[in-house]
């Protein structure tokens, strides 16, 4: 190890090169459940793509594992340390290189927190739709690493649509450009598309070129109460169906909605089985929610609520915006699960999370990015008792088998990190395995980029 830091710090600045055990266990995980961390030999915070290269140079000389890192806020344990690696924080790299109105663009390292890019751009005019509900933390190359997702993904796509081009550090050292800077490019294989995604495991991140769009009218939003999960499956397959577009279209079940009002005391009746909530950022939005709401009424919604202002679709959208801490303060303990399913399976998904949490005894509250199919269970458990922790992890794994038996995919938008590695060769299969491993030995053959994620 002393080696290994001198090496490091003949590149870095002093600052940057941190070996205090209790400052290096600090920067050993995420914000996964169930998912093991080794102890870091050292954390190291570069500022340059140079000193990036000269950590992952110093890396494969002395074949020691780099597991790159941003924020830290992701829910798949894809962070989390190796024993005896370095820690590549990037979270000093954090610069905003360039805006351009004209080719709607923003050149980016990987740092810079989406939160504040998407007010740097909003000042331009222009919108940067990719947006966690972590979006105030989380940064672009986390996002990038993961495939984030969000709120708008319904309308606007997740993270992968909108990155047109990278700079990415190998594991050897070297610098790779992938993609382009015009609106159009289709030369040689998609690499740009290869890194989103990768959790870190082909190569480090260090600048970004992003696409951005206009920024659209504010949205309007309604809220509708439903008597079972059916019904409420049954207006989203009708809203869509109808060739709407909505900017956001959530879904909350029972548990969700009983743990809100719990926490907030927003009213809503003890009754409602399911709230849909939809927003519209169109010209007249007024005219779309009106449509949905028919939409809904149709479909057996028993209350349907449409805000007349930006102010009152605010209101409408704290319910959801509440589910997570509610569900987090009924135990204090949680796990976020991420399962898309077709659109259409969606009521299936939620009775059965529903059955899976009556047969364990577990409270598990479901909301869900409807438009697209996202279902996040979240998992409520006493991390002190062994048996609930136990029964919660057998939850996690009869979800995630649900899922797959549905038609979906075991993440959506979270990734796959420790977590689900397991569980993505089963949806890959071997034939799929075999090959990504492939691609994993191109870009490094000596495995030391984020050892024992993914596969």
């Amino acid at each position: 190890m002393t080696d290994l830091v001198e090496r490091l710090r003949a590149g870095l600045p002093d600052e940057a090169v941190l070996t205090d055990q209790d400052v290096t266990t600090s920067y050993a995980r995420d914000m996964a459940s169930f998912c093991d961390a080794g102890a870091p030999a050292v954390v190291v915070l570069p500022r340059t793509v140079e000193q990036v290269q000269h950590v992952m140079r110093t890396a494969t000389e002395l074949r020691v594992p780099v597991v790159p890192q941003g924020a830290r806020t992701g829910l798949s344990g894809a962070a989390n340390a190796s024993e005896g690696c370095v820690l590549l924080s990037l979270v000093r790299m954090d610069r905003i290189l360039e805006i351009d109105t004209v080719n709607r663009i923003a050149v980016v390292e990987p740092g810079v927190v989406n939160a504040v890019l998407s007010r740097a751009v909003s000042e331009q005019g222009l919108y940067y739709p990719p947006d966690p509900s972590s979006w105030e933390q989380c940064t672009i190359g986390g996002n990038i690493g993961t495939g984030s997702g969000g709120l708008c993904c319904v309308k606007y796509g997740v993270t992968a649509e909108y990155v047109l081009g990278l700079e990415v550090v190998l594991a050897d050292g070297r610098l790779l450009r992938t993609g382009r800077r015009t609106a159009k490019g289709v030369a040689g294989y998609d690499l740009t598309r290869l890194f989103v995604g990768s959790e870190g495991s082909l190569g480090v991140v260090v600048k970004a070129v992003l696409a951005l769009r206009p920024t659209p009218p504010r949205q309007l939003a309604l809220a509708a109460e439903f008597p079972s999960n059916a019904t409420a499956c049954e207006a989203i397959c009708a809203i869509m169906s109808a060739g709407h577009v909505p900017s956001l279209l959530e879904l909350m079940d029972r548990t969700t909605i009983r743990a809100v009002n719990e926490m907030a005391r927003m009213g809503l009746p003890e009754t409602t089985e399911a709230l849909l909530l939809a927003a519209f950022d169109t010209p007249d939005p007024a005219a779309d929610l009106a449509a949905v709401g028919e939409l809904c009424t149709a479909a057996g919604a028993t209350t349907v609520v449409p805000a007349e202002d930006p102010a009152e679709s605010e209101l409408l959208l704290q319910a959801r915006r509440m589910s997570l801490p509610a569900l987090e303060r009924m135990t204090g303990t949680t796990m976020i699960d991420d399962v898309a399913v077709p659109r259409s399976r969606l009521a299936a998904m939620l009775d059965g999370v529903a059955a899976i949490a009556d047969r364990h005894d577990l409270v598990i509250g479901v909301c869900a990015h409807a438009g697209d199919g996202n279902t996040h269970p979240v998992v409520c458990f006493d991390a002190a008792d062994p048996d609930a922790t136990r029964r919660a992890r057998a939850s996690f794994d009869e979800i995630m088998a649900l899922g797959l038996e549905l038609g979906g995919t075991i993440t959506g938008e979270h990734g796959v990190g420790v977590l689900k590695k397991d569980w993505l060769a089963r949806e890959l299969g071997p034939v799929g395995v075999e090959l990504q491993r492939g691609i994993k030995q191109v870009f490094d053959p000596l495995g030391l980029l984020n050892p024992g994620k993914l596969f």
